[in-house]
C-alpha cells in the first residue's frame, strides 16, 4: 500500500510540475507571438485556461494528501486535543460528502458530454478536459476519508499517547 501511496504522490507531483512548466511556456511563447509577430496561436488560450482548473485540482489533491488546505481556524486552540480531534472527524466526514458529490454529477458531467461527442478547441473531447473534476475530487473523498477514520483511532488513544501527538 506504502509503494502505491508512493506512485500517486510522484505522478501528481510530477503532472504538477509539468502543467506548471506548459502553463509558463505557452502563456510566454503566446506574449511573444502577439508582441513581436503580431500574431497569436488560438488555441492557447483556451488550453490555458483547462490548464489552469488542471493545476488548481492537482494542487489542491496535493494539500490533501496531509490536511494541508487552506482553513478558517479559530477556536480549534480553545478545545482539548480530544475535542479538536472530534471536529477534524466531523470535517473530514463532511469533506468526504461534498467531494463525493462533486465527483458524483462531475462523473455525470464527463459521461454526458462523452456520449454527445462534444467538442472542445482544436476537435480534443470535451470530457478529456473535464475528466480531472471527478478523478481529483474522487481522491480528494478518498484521502479525507483515510485521514477521518486516522483522527477517529486517536480520539481512542490514551491520554499520555494523546499528549505525544502534534495536531
Amino acid at each position: 500500500m506504502k509503494t502505491l501511496n508512493r506512485i500517486i504522490h510522484q505522478l501528481e507531483d510530477s503532472l504538477l510540475i509539468s502543467l506548471l512548466v506548459s502553463m509558463i511556456l505557452f502563456s510566454s511563447g503566446q506574449i511573444i507571438l502577439r508582441n513581436f509577430f503580431d500574431f497569436g496561436v488560438i488555441w492557447i488560450d483556451p488550453l490555458l485556461r483547462a490548464l489552469v482548473l488542471w493545476t488548481g485540482l492537482i494542487g489542491a489533491t496535493v494539500a490533501s494528501r496531509d490536511n494541508k488546505h487552506i482553513r478558517i481556524d479559530l477556536i480549534s486552540r480553545l478545545f482539548n486535543k480530544r475535542i479538536h480531534l472530534a471536529i477534524q472527524v466531523f470535517v473530514g466526514l463532511f469533506t468526504v460528502v461534498i467531494c463525493s458529490i462533486i465527483a458524483w454529477h462531475g462523473s455525470r458531467w464527463v459521461l454526458m458530454d462523452y456520449q454527445d461527442r462534444l467538442t472542445s478547441f482544436a476537435d480534443l473531447p470535451s470530457w478529456v478536459l473535464e475528466l480531472i473534476i471527478p478523478l481529483a475530487f474522487g481522491l480528494i473523498a478518498l484521502r479525507y476519508l483515510i485521514h477521518s477514520i486516522l483522527w477517529l483511532r486517536m480520539f481512542y488513544l490514551s491520554e499520555e499517547q494523546l499528549s505525544k501527538i502534534n495536531l
